[in-house]
């Protein structure tokens, strides 16, 4: 009888090692809290955008000729119509000075005559009141009367070569012009292409030559990144835009869309996009933007406030999460979704405030089925 005992004793240690060595290893696992916040629909660039000036151009000197003032170099802060460059023009110089001086002689032959014209005509009215009272010979007066008309002619006629003066000074001048090279605006000069001396030349169509100056605004800024096709549809203007620079790490900043593209850039071995363009809200002053800068849109599409959400990434196949049950085992939960982005995913079924879901997805050993036990990290202690 005693045999028996010890026999079954020793086959119930030997079913209890069994059992132990065989159940399965439990999964470390932490959890995350489905919590209340703010989940946005969003729509990102494909590539990365740029932040442009709000001014640029790349000006060149509308003929050719060799430089013979450059007046700015680069980082110079210029106003509006200020000098930049000039060629030579000496000969241009002289015909605005000559067109100048025809136009003061034109001016004092028109004063000339218009004074005699003046002076004709008074003595033309006083022949004519004479001749009234039979003071003198009618024919007189007649002749007095032409002469003033003649000299009135002559006085429009000079006011004509005045005018005609003028518009020669006025060509003269154009030309001139045509030599220098002005600031359309405010800006600060980017780059100087070539040096006192040397031929500038314009450049003729279909041939690019580089710009005699690149002027920029460095006060004014906006954002132009591409939007894939696909997303495109949604984006309207005045919609709140989210942008990050890699110049300013760790800082974001708020901006507003002011223009879509009105068509879509198709280029070779690149997914179709449509230009979108954003300009930035009460940006710090003391944030110093440089035209060049590349620059990432996160366009706002729909937003919802104190809504049920988790991180993106533990959402599974679309629509489950990883629960860990009461024996201790994970298992899948199917959920219903709302609004969603890569930060958050809104829940709308399937789970309540407070709940908890396995947030280490992905680390080896965390799939369903498996045995698991919270981290020290987790709230809920050991299962």
């Amino acid at each position: 009888m005693r045999g028996w005992i010890v026999t079954g004793a020793i086959v119930v240690v030997a079913a209890a090692a069994i059992y132990l060595l065989s159940r399965p290893e439990r999964i470390e696992i932490t959890l995350a809290p489905v919590e209340r916040g703010t989940v946005e629909r969003t729509v990102a660039n494909t590539r990365a955008g740029t932040i442009e000036a709000c001014k640029r151009s790349k000006l060149s000197l509308p003929i050719g000729g060799q430089i013979n003032d450059l007046l700015v170099k680069e980082g110079d802060h210029v106003k509006e119509d200020q000098l930049l460059i000039t060629i030579w023009n000496l000969d241009r110089k002289a015909r605005v000075a000559e067109a100048g001086a025809a136009v003061n002689s034109a001016l004092r032959e028109r004063e000339s005559q218009c004074v005699t014209a003046r002076s004709d005509t008074r003595e033309a009215k006083r022949f004519t009141r004479l001749a009234q009272e039979k003071l003198v010979a009618a024919d007189i007066a007649d002749q007095a009367q032409a002469k003033a008309e003649a000299s009135a002619a002559r006085c429009e006629s000079m006011k004509a070569k005045e005018l005609q003066a003028q518009a020669n000074l006025e060509v003269a001048e154009a030309v001139l012009a045509q030599t220098e090279l002005r600031a359309p605006f405010d800006g600060i000069v980017a780059e100087v292409t070539g040096k006192i001396g040397e031929y500038a030349t314009p450049s003729p169509p279909g041939v690019p030559t580089p710009p005699a100056i690149d002027l920029i605004t460095d006060d004014c800024h906006y954002i132009s990144a591409p939007i894939d096709e696909v997303d495109a549809s949604e984006i309207v203007v005045n919609l709140p835009v989210r942008v990050t620079l890699d110049a300013f790490r760790d800082r974001e900043f708020a901006g507003v869309v002011t223009r879509i593209s009105p068509y879509v850039l198709d280029l070779e071995k690149q997914a179709r996009t449509v230009e979108v363009e954003a300009n930035f809200v009460d940006l710090d002053e003391s944030v110093h933007l440089l035209a060049g800068y590349s620059a990432d849109m996160e366009i706002i599409l729909e937003t919802r406030n104190n809504t049920l959400r988790l991180p993106s990434e533990l959402i599974l196949d679309s629509n489950y999460v990883l629960v860990i049950n009461a024996s201790g085992y994970l298992e899948k939960r199917k959920i219903t979704l709302g609004v969603a982005n890569w930060r958050y995913t809104e829940i709308t079924a399937g789970l309540v405030e407070g709940e908890k879901v396995v947030a280490n997805i992905g680390a080896a050993g965390v799939v369903a089925g498996a045995r698991a036990v919270v981290g020290k990290q987790g709230d809920d202690g050991d299962h």
